[in-house]
C-alpha cells in the first residue's frame, strides 16, 4: 500500500519508491531488474521513479530456505524465508531492510509541489512474518499472513522552510495480516493473474506530536483496512491482454503519514500500487478511498512483440484533514507502445490526469519510462546460446534478431 512514508522503501538518490514484501514466500528463482520513470510535462514535482533489482533464490542458503533480495542505490530490503518453519503449510519469514531517504516525505497540496514543507527521511527496519497456506494442493492458493514490524526513522532538512520543524524522530511497531486467494507474479505486464485479497495494518508509534508551522501532527496510531480485486487474462490466439483491478481502502486515525497515496503510473512501485495516470507521483493524500483502473494490450506484429498499450483509471477520495482540494473524484488516461521478448519489456509512454490541478486549472500531462530485464534469461541468452559465440548470445538478449 502507498504510504508517505513506505516499508521498505527502495530509493534512487534524488527521489523513492516502494516494494513491499509479498503476500508468501516466493517459490521462484526471479533475477529481475525493474525501473520507471514519470515525467511531469507541467509543473514542478518530487522525482517520480524506481529502479532496484529483484532477488528470489529457493534452497539457500539451506534446502528449505528461500532468500529475497530487493537492492537499490540506497536501499536494501531482505528477507530469509524457512519453509515448513511452524508446520507443514506454515512458512516463516525473517526480514531485515533500510537505507537512505526511505522515509522522506512531499507535501503535494491542491497540485502544487511544496519543498518548503518537505524534507528527507531515513529508516530501518526488522520484521517476522507468518504465511500460512489454507488449501494446500488446490489450484488456486488461499493464504493468509501476520507480520509484525518494528521501524525507525529519522528525519533531515532538504530545502525545508527554517521555521518550518521537522517531525521527531521515531520508533514505529506495525502488525500486517490478510488473506489472499490467488496472487500476481512481481513482473511488468504478466499475461495471466487473478487475486482476491482483504487487509488490515495497524501502525503504533513514539516520537508523536506538532510538526510544521504547529498546523500538523503525528498520530500516536493509525488502524488501515483496505481490499483488493483483480485480474489479468491474455487471449491465447491473438494474445490481446487485459486487466482490471478494484482497490477500496479506509482508515482510522490517519494523518500525512499513514494516508493512501494517489498518483503516477508506477505499476511496480509497492504491492498495492494506486496509480492514477497523468498525476504526480502520491499527489492525491486520502483516509478513504475506491479505485478502478485497467489496462488493454492489442499487439501490432505477427510475432506479438510490439504492442499498443492503453490505460485508464478513476478514484472516488476522502482527503486527510489539511490536504483537501475541490472535487473527490480523479481520473486519468495514457496511451503508449511496448516491447516485449523473452528477456525485455520495454514501454513508454504518455498520459493525461483529467482531474489533476495545475496553476488553477484542470488537466496534467506526462510521459514516462517503464523496463524490465529478466537477467535469468539474459544470462542464458548470452552465456548458452543456440550457436557458440557471445554476439549471437546478445542477439538473443535484446531480442531483435531472432529468439
Amino acid at each position: 500500500m502507498r504510504r508517505s512514508n513506505p516499508a521498505p522503501v527502495l530509493c534512487l538518490g534524488l527521489g523513492l519508491c516502494c516494494l513491499s514484501a509479498p503476500a508468501q514466500i516466493d517459490p521462484v528463482p526471479r533475477d529481475l531488474l525493474q525501473i520507471g520513470y514519470n515525467a511531469a510535462l507541467q509543473g514542478h514535482q518530487p522525482l517520480s521513479a524506481y529502479a532496484f533489482f529483484y532477488h528470489n533464490q529457493p534452497a539457500f542458503p539451506w534446502t528449505n530456505t528461500t532468500l529475497r533480495l530487493a537492492v537499490a542505490p540506497t536501499y536494501l530490503d531482505s528477507e530469509l524465508g524457512f519453509k515448513g518453519a511452524l508446520s507443514e503449510n506454515t512458512d516463516l519469514g525473517i526480514g531485515v531492510a533500510g537505507g537512505g531517504f526511505a522515509d522522506s516525505y512531499a507535501e503535494i497540496r491542491q497540485g502544487k509541489y511544496r519543498p518548503r514543507e518537505s524534507f528527507i527521511g531515513h529508516g530501518g527496519q526488522v520484521s517476522a512474518g507468518v504465511y500460512h497456506l489454507f488449501n494446500p494442493g488446490q489450484m488456486i492458493p488461499l493464504s493468509g499472513i501476520v507480520r509484525a514490524t518494528g521501524r525507525f526513522s529519522a528525519y533531515t532538512d532538504d530545502d525545508t522552510a527554517e521555521d518550518f520543524s521537522l517531525p521527531d524522530d521515531r520508533g514505529t511497531f506495525s502488525i500486517r495480516t490478510g488473506l489472499r486467494w490467488g496472487g500476481r507474479e512481481p513482473t511488468l505486464y504478466p499475461k495471466l493473474a487473478m487475486a482476491l485479497s482483504v487487509w488490515y495494518d495497524g501502525q503504533f508509534r513514539a516520537g508523536t506530536g506538532d510538526y510544521g508551522f504547529g498546523d500538523r501532527e503525528v498520530e500516536e496510531f493509525c488502524h488501515q483496512f483496505w481490499g483488493e480485486g483483480s485480474i489479468v487474462y491474455t487471449l491465447p490466439e491473438s494474445m490481446q491482454s487485459f486487466e482490471i483491478t478494484l482497490l477500496l481502502g479506509t482508515s482510522v486515525n490517519a494523518d500525512r503519514f499513514s494516508s493512501y497515496r494517489l498518483g503516477a503510473l508506477l505499476p511496480l512501485s509497492s504491492e498495492f500500487p494506486l496509480s492514477l495516470p497523468g498525476y504526480y507521483y502520491q499527489e492525491i493524500s486520502a483516509r478513504d478511498f475506491l479505485l478502478l483502473g485497467g489496462n488493454y494490450l492489442l499487439p501490432l506484429d505477427p510475432k506479438k512483440r510490439w504492442s499498443l498499450a492503453f490505460t485508464a483509471a478513476t478514484a472516488g477520495v476522502r482527503y486527510v484533514d489539511g490536504l483537501e482540494q475541490p472535487g473527490n473524484w480523479h481520473s486519468g488516461v495514457g496511451a503508449g507502445i511496448l516491447f516485449r521478448t523473452r528477456t525485455w519489456r520495454i514501454m513508454g509512454g504518455y498520459a493525461y490526469g483529467v482531474d489533476a490541478i495545475r496553476s488553477g486549472e484542470r488537466g496534467a500531462h506526462s510521459i514516462g519510462l517503464l523496463m524490465q530485464m529478466d537477467w535469468g534469461e539474459a544470462k542464458q541468452a548470452l552465456f548458452s546460446p543456440a550457436s557458440p559465440g557471445l554476439w549471437r548470445g546478445v542477439q538473443r538478449v535484446f531480442g531483435m534478431f531472432g529468439m
